[in-house]
């Protein structure tokens, strides 16, 4: 169960119209547009990491097309009662280029100081 944030004390200061310039820039680098969140977060850690991982994206994609493959291969299978070696075989495939990329991904992000 998920519990709701109040928040309820608000914070207020100035900056000059070049401030504020700067600070837009900073987020339109980072892709937000909620200067609320983006001024709570600097003002909490101190930096925001914004990581473009296109490894990552490919890694949700590889997911998303092994989970579908496997649901379509146990519906065959709760349909004929067949169930082939070569079936098998690409799933095991499948999973371990899987494997490897979720391994390599993470060497990567642990390298990250």
């Amino acid at each position: 169960m998920t519990e709701k944030r109040e928040r309820d004390v608000q914070l207020k200061f100035r900056v000059t119209p070049e401030e504020r310039q700067l600070i837009e820039q900073k987020m339109a680098l980072l892709g937000t547009a909620n200067m609320a969140a983006y001024l709570r977060k600097m003002a909490i850690d101190g930096y925001i990491v914004n990581l473009d991982l296109p490894e990552l994206r490919e890694l949700i994609s590889l997911l998303r097309r092994s989970s579908n493959n496997l649901n379509q291969l146990t519906k065959r299978v709760h349909k004929t009662g067949r169930f082939y070696d070569a079936d098998l075989e690409d799933l095991r495939q499948s999973f371990d280029f899987l494997w490897d990329m979720a391994d390599k991904l993470l060497k990567g992000l642990a390298k990250i100081k």
